[in-house]
């Protein structure tokens, strides 16, 4: 394991007002803003029914968000500062609405089933790529930005939690388990948007799948034939 693989920040929302949500009551979570720790992580429950992994992190839009397949949501402070640069504007942690900021791991290379110990206890497991919404459009107030954002091609990673535990700023990431399949969480983002000849593909990546991502890839390999 290097050294440097480590959580910069832990990021938890409250819920507040958003111009353009489906959510009840107009609220959204994405404002998340580092905390210190100790900070519990856990399974919550079922899409629909459960919201985030994090301990007092706001989940509002149950239907799309949250559940045990997108429990804890990753980002790389070095994709942060790239955008950064070229945005001319600071981002800080938990901008994009991720729960962990990382250091020293790129979080779009993951690969689906990919398992990461954090801090002591944590076992996580990559599920999926974030897609971007009008929400996060919204909140980051950049012309054009699901289209910049979906040009980049560097989604971060929904994880589920396989050993929940207590998590800290600085707390060492181990990866334990890197499968040998090529579906990464950015392969999954572009046969999502904008490489479709990649979907017959995804499949490959079996059941560590979030949910709704294994019925997709089921369906685009049987159309594939």
């Amino acid at each position: 394991m290097s050294s440097s693989r480590r959580l910069h920040s832990v990021n938890a929302g409250r819920a507040s007002r958003a111009a353009r949500t489906d959510a009840p009551g107009g609220l959204t979570g994405i404002d998340k803003r580092p905390t210190g720790g100790p900070v519990l992580v856990t399974a919550p429950g079922p899409k629909g029914v459960g919201g985030g992994g994090l301990a007092g992190d706001a989940v509002c839009d149950r239907r799309h968000h949250g559940g045990d397949d997108q429990a804890v949501y990753a980002y790389a402070r070095e994709d942060l500062d790239r955008w950064s640069r070229q945005l001319g504007r600071d981002l800080g942690a938990g901008v994009f609405g991720e729960n962990l900021t990382t250091l020293g791991i790129d979080v779009s290379d993951v690969r689906i089933g990919e398992r990461w110990r954090v801090g002591e206890e944590l076992v996580l497991e990559a599920t999926s790529a974030r897609i971007p919404c009008a929400t996060f459009a919204d909140w980051l107030g950049e012309r054009g930005w699901v289209k910049r954002f979906t040009a980049e091609a560097a989604p971060g990673a929904y994880f589920r939690v396989i050993t929940p535990g207590l998590i800290s700023p600085g707390d060492p990431i181990e990866v334990l388990h890197r499968p040998e399949h090529e579906v990464s969480v950015a392969f999954l983002f572009r046969a999502r948007t904008t490489a479709p000849e990649l979907r017959h593909r995804v499949l490959a990546a079996g059941e560590a799948l979030h949910a709704d991502e294994l019925a997709r890839a089921r369906d685009w390999a049987a159309r594939a034939g």
